[in-house]
This record gives C-alpha cells, structure tokens and sequence, in this order.
C-alpha cells in the first residue's frame, strides 16, 4: 500500500537505477524502503530518530542518508536525469536564476557560533551566516523554463547574489547521452536587478549566452551621467522577463519540503544532499 510521502511505482522505476547497490557482505535493508524514510524525513522536517518503524530501523535510513551524501548518489543522480530529459529535448534553456534565504534551526545552529579553530566547526564550512533573520542559508538555484532545478549553490544567508552568479552557472552541467562535453552553456539567462553588475553581463557575453537583466536605477544615472563614455543601454525584453516567476515557483515547490523550507542539517553537505533529493523528486515527478 503506498503511503503519503512515498515513491509511486513509476518514480521508483526512474529513480531505482541510480541508487548505488551492494554486491558484497550480508542482506541489508531495502532500497526503496530506506529512500521512502529519506523523502518522509525531508518532507515532513521530523528528527530521524522519530522516523516511522515501516521505514525500519532510523540509523540505518540516516547513515545510509549520510554516506549517500558525502559520495555525491544524489548529485550524480540528478544529473543522470537531467541527462535523459536532454537527449529527448525535455530541457528549455531559458534558465533562471535567484536566491532564497532559509532560516536555520537551533539544532543546524548547534555546530559552532564563533567560528573558532579550537576543536570547534567553522559555521562558515557549512553555509551558515547571519542576516537579518538569524542564523540563515541561502539556496542560490538556476532553473530551466519548466521550472525544474538544474543546479544549486549554498552560501551563508548574508552573501550577494550577484557574487554567487558566476559559480552557480558554472555547476550546471548535464552530461550527454552519448559521446561528447557535458552542457554547461544556457541559451539565455533571466535575473533580477541584484544579478545586474557589469562582470556579470561581460561574463555571459564572453560566453555567448543572451540574458535579460534589468538596469538598477543608480545604474541608469550613472551611465547618463556619463554621456557617450557611457555606452549603450543593456537590452532589456519585458516579455521575456515575464518568464522570471517559474523560478519563484520552483522555490515554492522546493519549500513544500518542510526540511528544506527550515534547515535541520548541521553540515552543509547533508543539506545539500537533502535539496538535490528533492530536486530529483521533482523532475522525476515532471516525466
């Protein structure tokens, strides 16, 4: 019987072939079951040990959670099915990017508050920052025209979105079906006014993808200020900047997930695992 929060039959036959198998030492718990115990987790923001006893025993779902996280399972598969949404010309190239703040809890906050180097964990290692909300993480995420993620950056809550721009495009990478680079180049880029920094558009143009950015104000008058050493105004198309909201739903679908929505993680690495399951989930629930 399929339970809230679970895997359908049709998520779990995409999904089954990129979750590393055993083939040595004794039996161990089922796959299937021990990712459905993931995704409740995530899903619902409960701590593990109060996991469900159907998803058997906690430890096993976190350490095999834990251990997924640091080999990159969730990472690898995400992009295994990017890869084949691509070969079947699923992908819209139009990606957008923009930043969310997630406030972290007490028990994410617990893993060090002065960032000392005596014995105690740099809160800086782990995407955590403070910013008017606490102690806070932001998720940098582009998008595709669907509205489904293709990469994601965090950085503690109080870093510019225009610093993280550059290396956000740059993890985008969906490997080819057959021989050849990953893709790693959109057909163009949409952002808000905080990506709209000059390095930041020489960068796009040196690398031949189109974007729709709009002018900051103070940009404006310093451009007319200073006549024809000025230059030329950025293009801007409107009806293409209409476009920009998919990547707010993309956000609102990702904050569905109670974890992710509020950060329990302690270390950058198992919350970042946590946001590329989710992210799975969502394209495997777009095919």
């Amino acid at each position: 019987m399929l339970r809230r929060h679970e895997l359908t039959d049709q998520e779990w036959e995409l999904l089954a072939p990129l979750i590393p198998r055993a083939v040595t030492g004794r039996p161990r718990v089922d796959d299937r079951q021990v990712i459905n115990g993931m995704v409740y987790k995530i899903r619902t923001g409960i701590a593990w040990r109060d996991l469900p006893e159907r998803y058997g025993p906690w430890k096993t779902v976190y350490t095999r959670f834990r251990r997924y996280a640091l080999e990159g399972v969730f990472t690898h598969a995400l992009q295994q099915v990017q890869s084949q949404a691509d070969a079947a010309g699923d992908i819209d190239w139009l990606v957008q990017i923009d930043s969310t703040v997630v406030r972290a809890h007490q028990h994410a906050a617990a893993t060090g508050r002065k960032g000392g180097t005596n014995g105690r964990t740099n809160r800086n290692d782990h995407a955590l920052g403070r910013s008017r909300g606490g102690l806070t993480t932001k998720i940098h995420l582009a998008c595709d025209g669907r509205g489904r993620p293709l990469a994601i950056l965090l950085t503690p809550g109080q870093r510019h979105d225009g610093i993280c721009a550059q290396p956000l495009l740059e993890r985008i990478r969906v490997p080819r079906a057959g021989l050849g680079r990953p893709r790693c180049r959109p057909d163009h880029v949409i952002a808000d006014k905080a990506y709209s920094s000059r390095g930041f558009r020489a960068y796009l143009r040196r690398r031949g993808i189109g974007h729709t950015i709009p002018e900051k104000t103070d940009q404006k008058r310093h451009r007319h200020n200073r006549g024809r050493r000025g230059g030329r105004p950025a293009g801007f198309d409107r009806e293409v900047y209409r476009r920009r909201n998919t990547v707010e739903r993309c956000f609102n679908t990702l904050k569905h997930f109670r974890g992710i929505a509020t950060r329990y993680d302690k270390t950058a690495t198992s919350y970042e695992a946590a946001v590329n399951l989710a992210s799975l989930l969502l394209w495997a629930r777009s095919v």
